[in-house]
């Protein structure tokens, strides 16, 4: 038989462009915060200019992504009510719930991120499971591993006590010390670890394949998240390991499937979408326009709620701070729409989009 070990890979892109944006964040991220440790594991600040780019220009930027996959598609916003009714719904939801209480929103917000993010990491395993006629049971192990890289560390970081990190807000996720559950979950975690590594094993020897963007992305989601929630308790190693391995592959993810559709056709799409997708240094617009929209959103952020970075929004520093309860259960969930649309619409966009073109 002709050993195949290292076949045609199911690259979305490229070795290099899938490598770089959607394998490696998680490991580059990983290795900062282990070089630089007095940086990042036992700061107790963030820098300002590096919470600039971690959280405004990856986290936030990455989240008006989205609008190249719906909005900025004239059929798909034409032909699809639902893209009306999710952030007219997501804004009703939260007002009523910031009006109820203000903690239960940003709960529930928080809840809703973690969810996103796990479903981004099970999306892109079963992108580059695509090409594998796999064994039932195989396939259950690899669903199981993923979802375990990160259910795990939320589980150890309810169970653990208090982080000296957040989702959005101190507290929004729920956390009380139970050393028996804690005991249990490390059994169970490490169990899969090895299920997973026994699995791969076997499919290796059988099938004489081995794929890497597979293992690599289910390997990175294991490390970013254990080693970013329950391994290191800091709120820098925390946002960059989060942000860094989240943000960049969403982003690249929709760079490479627009690429791709408007390469096919080029005379379709919109204004935007022809100049960003078209031209040389398209990615560059790409870029610029969600950092613009990112930064945006945080300087109204500043201005009116948080009032904590007016040094790098000085153009909305002079913006009222708002202070009355009935007037912030409006304009936070406004403010917070972008990222409560782009949670709900990402289950779904691809769907969507399928239909739509």
């Amino acid at each position: 038989m002709k050993n195949n070990l290292i076949p045609k890979q199911p690259w979305l892109h490229s070795p290099g462009i899938d490598g770089m944006f959607i394998l490696s964040p998680p490991f580059i991220a990983l290795l900062l915060v282990i070089c630089f440790p007095a940086q990042f594991q036992a700061a107790s600040a963030i820098p300002i200019y590096y919470w600039l780019f971690l959280v405004v220009f990856i986290d936030v930027a990455h989240v008006y992504s989205t609008l190249y996959r719906t909005y900025f598609n004239l059929n798909s916003y034409k032909n699809d009510a639902f893209l009306i009714v999710v952030p007219i719904a997501c804004y009703i939801v939260g007002v009523l719930l910031h009006s109820f209480d203000g903690m239960l929103f940003w709960r529930i917000l928080a809840y809703l991120a973690v969810f996103h993010f796990i479903r981004q990491q099970y999306g892109f395993m079963r992108l580059y499971s695509r090409q594998e006629d796999y064994h039932y049971w195989y396939t259950q192990i690899d669903k199981l591993a993923i979802y375990t890289s990160t259910i795990y560390p939320l589980f150890y970081w309810h169970f653990a006590g208090k982080r000296n990190f957040s989702w959005f807000v101190e507290n929004d996720i729920v956390s009380i010390h139970s050393p028996i559950l804690l005991n249990v979950g490390l059994a169970s975690y490490l169990t899969i670890i090895v299920a997973y590594l026994i699995k791969e094993c076997i499919y290796v020897v059988r099938i004489k394949t081995f794929n890497l963007p597979r293992n690599l992305l289910i390997g990175g989601t294991f490390l970013s998240w254990y080693f970013g929630i329950v391994y290191f308790n800091g709120d820098m190693a925390f946002t960059t390991l989060n942000v860094v391995s989240h943000g960049i592959p969403y982003m690249a993810l929709i760079w490479i499937f627009e690429k791709s559709k408007q390469a096919k056709d080029p005379a379709k799409g919109n204004l935007i979408k022809k100049y960003t997708f078209n031209k040389v240094g398209g990615v560059l617009i790409f870029l610029l326009l969600l950092a613009l929209f990112a930064y945006i959103e945080e300087g109204l952020w500043d201005g009116l709620i948080w009032k904590e970075h007016g040094s790098i929004f000085t153009i909305f520093s002079s913006l009222p701070k708002i202070n009355d309860q009935q007037m912030l259960s409006l304009l936070v969930p406004l403010l917070a729409l972008p990222q409560s649309t782009h949670y709900v619409l990402d289950g779904f966009i691809w769907k969507i989009k399928k239909a739509a073109t």
